[in-house]
């Protein structure tokens, strides 16, 4: 991502991997930048589907701007739940205030969504997103119900009863 940085200036760089968000073509090259090997064999003819968008948002990890916070949060609501997963990681790394669209995925019907969200809202809810998480403690998933663990104990010590 640096390379990208210095090649485009942070500015540009962001408001381009928005674009990929959005589903815009923003270029091989951006697409070489943030998605590596992988988006070569986009080049080189295979399916797109919602990788430039999942790559635009994994972008956000290293290179950021609060303008970036909206696109982020609706990342969330994507049809693609690799893009969902990640946008909850990038919304745990920026601590963006978005429990509440957080909660809606911790009934997602992919695993990995389910305990990115509960891995997230540890990181950004409240004390009273313990309730919400408490159902995920009995997820048929061990990944999700250790995530709700996880979360449940950091909001816990993040707010301390006194």
């Amino acid at each position: 991502m640096a390379a990208a940085v210095e090649r485009y200036g942070q500015s540009e760089f962001i408001e381009r991997v928005l674009n990929l968000i959005k589903g815009y073509d923003e270029g091989d090259d951006l697409l070489l930048y943030v998605g590596g090997d992988h988006a070569q064999g986009i080049l080189d003819g295979a399916p797109v589907l919602y990788w430039p968008e999942l790559w635009g948002t994994r972008a956000l990890l290293y290179v950021w701007d609060e303008s970036a916070a909206p696109a982020v949060i609706g990342t969330l609501g994507n049809p693609a739940w690799r893009v969902r997963e990640m946008g909850a990681r990038v919304v745990a790394a920026r601590e963006l205030p978005a429990a509440s669209e957080l909660a809606g995925l911790l009934g997602d019907s992919v695993a990995r969504v389910r305990s990115a969200a509960a891995r997230s809202l540890g990181a950004v809810g409240a004390l009273e997103d313990v309730d919400r998480l408490r159902p995920l403690l009995k997820d048929p998933e061990i990944d999700v119900r250790r995530s709700a663990q996880q979360s449940i104990e950091a909001l816990r010590a993040r707010f301390p009863k006194d």
